[in-house]
């Protein structure tokens, strides 16, 4: 699958491992309580994701609390049933259909337990001194106010009588103006493609209105005010979307009808390219890591890119860990204490170790409805270049160099030779040094990158983007 994987609200269903970051201490000297904040992570396909706690007790002596999952920008999830007795934690979360069971540790610093959302995962939490302790840093983020209009809109894909919801961003003045529809990637994401605290769409339609084009996000299927598809939808469904978002722009006196363009992210820059193939509306498609090659080929190069990337990770922790252990032998004098604590250390990475082969092995078993879906079928035999062979409207292709979800020379290059050979003369294929799938500067392509890297979208690819649409339209620079 693609950048967004299979993320839903707290679905967490792909490979998770590494489970605690510490922060903080108790110092009471009292028995040991879950009052206060606790962070751990779940690593779902090599992405961690962070989620911190909130537990306080109501003066009836009952529990309650709020979970947040920072990289997925959740807040204040309730939790509606909290117990807490002779160390053990049991916390349910009705609204995300999960629970959590936890052991308090002896020191009361420490839980050590399982998250349990369809799939029973290892979770483990430390005691952290505050909340806004795990606050993501996202300096791209744009604040209003905004030198610009914005406008939540709303209108209906009438063939699979699907409501959709978006946002609209135009620049000031009176138009008619350029404009261009963002497409997500895979998996059910919101207008801003929210990734880790990232919101790449929010970052890229702030960028291009300030450039004078007016841009259009909208929530996929099943999201925010977007009505909920079917089990049987596949991208064929959301090529009807992205058209009916066409037909919205068409009708709104500060959009140039003839200008309407479309720019889609991963499996979105497969859908772009159908889009364009079935509607003369398109006037031309930005495909950002789009697909160029069938979908079983992509998920198959996809597959040994991201091994290569994480097994460079897990190197950097197998030098760590002979690291620390030499330095053990080198520092400690007395043998039988070195060997008391070289024993120890293994026993952490052993149990690390346990833990990430039972959440892969609970992934995989929580990936197979996923697998044998229609939107799965479909994308596995999908083979993008006879659609591209049917796209006469100018095209932008880009690729990160160092992407591993798609990879990026074997894509670019069907992208060129498909859209050469159906004679198409308006065309630029970009490869752009050191950037990952959400072209972020990047120095592995691993997807267990994408929320420590502070950077949203590298200004490299908003620029090239940008340079590139208003070369093709009327777009005028405004601030």
């Amino acid at each position: 699958m693609m950048t967004k994987s299979l993320f839903r609200a707290l679905h967490i269903i792909t490979v998770t491992s590494l489970l605690t970051i510490a922060v903080g201490a108790q110092t009471s000297t009292q028995s040991p309580t879950v009052e206060g904040f606790w962070q751990g992570a779940l690593e779902a396909g090599g992405v961690k994701l962070r989620l911190v706690f909130k537990i306080s007790r109501k003066p009836d002596q009952t529990w309650t609390g709020t979970l947040d999952s920072i990289d997925q920008g959740a807040k204040d999830i309730p939790l509606t049933m909290v117990t807490f007795q002779d160390g053990k934690l049991h916390v349910e979360m009705k609204t995300i259909g999960a629970s959590y069971d936890g052991i308090l540790a002896s020191d009361g610093n420490e839980l050590s337990g399982e998250f349990n959302q369809g799939a029973k995962l290892p979770l483990d939490f430390k005691r952290m001194a505050h909340p806004d302790d795990a606050v993501l840093k996202r300096p791209q983020t744009p604040v209003k106010p905004y030198p610009y209009a914005e406008q939540d809109v709303s209108y209906q894909n009438t063939q699979d009588k699907i409501t959709l919801a978006g946002t609209l961003t135009t620049p000031r003045g009176t138009g008619p103006f350029p404009a261009v529809v963002l497409i997500t990637g895979s998996g059910a994401q919101d207008r801003n493609e929210m990734l880790l605290g990232h919101q790449p769409f929010l970052v890229l339609a702030d960028y291009l209105t300030r450039r004078g084009i007016a841009v259009l996000r909208l929530d996929d299927r099943g999201v925010g005010g977007t009505s909920r598809g079917t089990p049987n939808d596949t991208s064929e469904n959301y090529v009807g979307d992205v058209l009916a978002g066409v037909a919205f722009l068409k009708t709104r006196k500060e959009i140039d009808p003839k200008q309407i363009g479309l720019i889609g992210h991963s499996e979105g820059g497969m859908i772009a390219p159908m889009a364009a193939a079935r509607s003369s509306d398109v006037a031309f498609i930005v495909l950002m890591a789009g697909p160029g090659i069938p979908g079983d080929e992509l998920l198959a190069k996809q597959t040994g890119l991201i091994t290569a990337a994480e097994c460079e990770n897990q190197v950097q922790e197998v030098e760590a860990a002979s690291a620390r252990r030499f330095a053990i032998i080198k520092e400690e004098k007395d043998p039988a204490i070195a060997k008391q604590k070289l024993d120890a250390d293994r026993a952490k990475s052993e149990e690390r170790a346990r833990k990430k082969l039972e959440t892969q092995i609970a992934a995989a078993k929580a990936q197979a409805d996923v697998l044998l879906s229609p939107w799965f079928r479909f994308f596995l035999s999908y083979d993008p270049r006879p659609t591209l062979a049917k796209v006469k409207v100018p095209v932008l292709a880009m690729n990160g160099e160092v992407d591993v979800q798609v990879p990026a020379k074997a894509d670019l290059a069907a992208i060129d030779l498909a859209l050469k050979e159906a004679g198409n003369r308006d065309y630029k294929i970009v490869l752009l040094p050191k950037l990952n799938h959400l072209f972020q500067t990047s120095t592995t392509g691993a997807p267990s990158e994408y929320g420590s890297i502070e950077e949203t979208i590298a200004p490299i690819a908003l620029q090239t983007m940008g340079d590139w649409i208003v070369a093709h339209t009327s777009a005028a620079p405004r601030q």
